[in-house]
């Protein structure tokens, strides 16, 4: 007999349990986690993962190009004070009438047109170099040979005469563009620019192996959550088969009957659901692989091979923000932006600066009978030459230079100001990370005990429901709780394991924990 005080919730219970009847024939009908054909399993480690990810993911490819392309940079504003080495040889001829006697050539006057024929072979060597201190040099060597037709030649000395010239100019900048702190401002810069896209793409490092991790644990979740959702779909067949012979036996009312199986079918309908998250899940982890497109159209499931790990670890809130100040790309970016507006600035108040420069020159030369004497003639030191002097020039008013130097200073008050900004923003996240932490782990604690109660309060149920005491919509909803309770710890734990994960990745630090060096 069903205790008065039961009545009208058994048949309000009955009422809607009618119409899962209709739907749900029979529960053990239906399959709740049909197999798709010709599906493949792999089991994959969360290390394995990261390293596949790191080696395929296409995003760090692109940053890894992107940071090799501005080591270049560096490489070419360097190259910019790199000696130039030119070669230039020519061959001239010229025929020309002679209208009177050449110096040093017809002794006689003339009595009809004579022809001047001169041919000359001239080799030119020249070295150019811009300097760190601003200043840059030419040297240069032209030896030559000329010779005349010999009708008119008879008061050369030689002939072939063979000439050799070498020169040396020297400008050196004494105000603007002097030093080498102001000429090496391209270089630093590009080197700086080298740093923060290290930093970029270490930064685009730690999230790829951050979100592997994320998504890992979504799916160890995924994975174990099926399992609370069919160990509940066997207690709720367990009930339906002991309700079924007690209202056999005439000791149950059809209602219970009922509320089984509509319970059940509720159950089939979760695993169903628990299913699909599952192949979404994997399929998004997978997508982080960057598998190819016929891999990705395989039916492949993934059996996660980490346990969550449920130890609390020690972490000191002021020793986690020091850490982060240190190794955080996004601070060590911003301290290169500084340090390049610093410099611009330096150089933007060097152009400012009249443009004094000194010029010297030098030279030697030498005529000789042959190569030979011409070279010992050229080195001799008895014909030279040289001179030096100052060239001035400067914009009146100067007003680019001042604008430009302006600007730069704004600039780098700018780039102060996102550094420091940099640094709240790095120590609020690291605070937020830890706490998050700390709350996650005391989740695993209280779930777990609310677990353990909702275990110990279906078992007493179950026992008073088979002393007549209780109802089978009361034990079904002391399933209900134990099933959620058993969520809600999974779902803690996991939140702990991803609060680390997050909280390393606060603390730059993601990679130490599988050895991983960047190159």
């Amino acid at each position: 007999m069903i205790p008065h005080r039961y009545h009208k919730m058994f048949w309000r219970a009955a009422v809607v349990s009618c119409a899962a009847v209709f739907a749900v024939a029979d529960a053990s009908a239906l399959d709740p986690q049909p197999k798709a054909p010709q599906e493949r399993r792999e089991s994959i480690a969360l290390s394995d993962a990261v390293l596949r990810a790191l080696e395929s993911n296409l995003d760090i490819s692109i940053s890894r190009k992107t940071k090799e392309s501005r080591v270049a940079d560096i490489i070419a504003e360097q190259a910019k004070f790199d000696p130039t080495l030119s070669l230039n040889g020519q061959y001239n001829r010229s025929v020309q009438p002679l209208n009177r006697p050449v110096f040093g050539g017809t002794a006689n006057n003339l009595t009809d047109i004579q022809k001047f024929d001169q041919r000359n072979h001239a080799l030119t060597l020249d070295v150019t170099q811009n300097l760190m201190t601003g200043a840059n040099y030419d040297l240069n060597y032209s030896p030559q040979r000329s010779n005349v037709n010999q009708d008119v030649a008879n008061g050369f000395l030689f002939n072939p005469a063979y000439f050799g010239g070498l020169a040396f100019t020297l400008t050196q900048p004494l105000l603007r563009n002097f030093g080498t702190d102001v000429n090496r401002t391209f270089i630093q810069i590009a080197a700086n620019n080298a740093k923060v896209e290290e930093q970029v793409f270490l930064d685009r490092v730690l999230t790829v192996v951050a979100t592997v991790e994320q998504t890992f644990w979504e799916l160890v979740f995924v994975n174990e959550n099926l399992k609370v959702a069919d160990s509940a779909l066997k207690a709720a067949q367990e009930l339906l088969s002991t309700n079924r012979a007690k209202a056999k036996a005439g000791v149950m009312s059809i209602v219970d009957v009922l509320q089984a199986e509509a319970a059940v079918a509720s159950r089939v309908e979760q695993i169903l659901v628990a299913e699909k998250a599952i192949r979404d899940q994997e399929d998004q982890f997978r997508r982080l692989l960057n598998p190819s497109e016929e891999e990705l159209r395989q039916d492949i499931r993934l059996t996660p091979l980490d346990k969550p790990s449920q130890t609390l670890e020690a972490i000191s809130p002021e020793e986690t923000i020091d850490v982060a100040l240190e190794r955080r790309p996004e601070i060590l970016q911003a301290k290169k932006n500084f340090e390049t507006a610093d410099v611009n600035v330096k150089f933007a108040k060097n152009q400012m600066l009249p443009n004094l420069s000194f010029q010297g020159t030098s030279g030697l030369a030498g005529l000789g009978k042959d190569g030979g004497d011409m070279v010992s003639k050229n080195f001799s030191g008895d014909f030279y030459n040289y001179g030096a002097g100052l060239v001035l020039s400067y914009p009146l008013g100067n007003r680019s230079a001042i604008s430009q130097f302006n600007k730069r200073q704004l600039e780098g008050q700018n780039a102060r100001s996102s550094l420091a900004s940099v640094r709240q923003q790095v120590i609020v996240s690291v605070r937020e990370a830890v706490r998050r932490v700390q709350t996650d782990f005391k989740r695993i604690e209280t779930t777990r005990s609310a677990r353990i109660m909702s275990e110990k309060q279906l078992q007493a149920e179950r026992e008073r429901l088979n002393v007549g005491l209780s109802t089978t919509r009361f034990v079904l909803d002391f399933q209900r709780d134990l099933a959620t309770s058993q969520g809600n710890e999974l779902r803690a734990v996991v939140d702990y394991n991803k609060s680390l994960s997050n909280l390393a990745r606060n603390k730059a630090t993601t990679l130490e924990r599988y050895s991983i060096q960047l190159q």
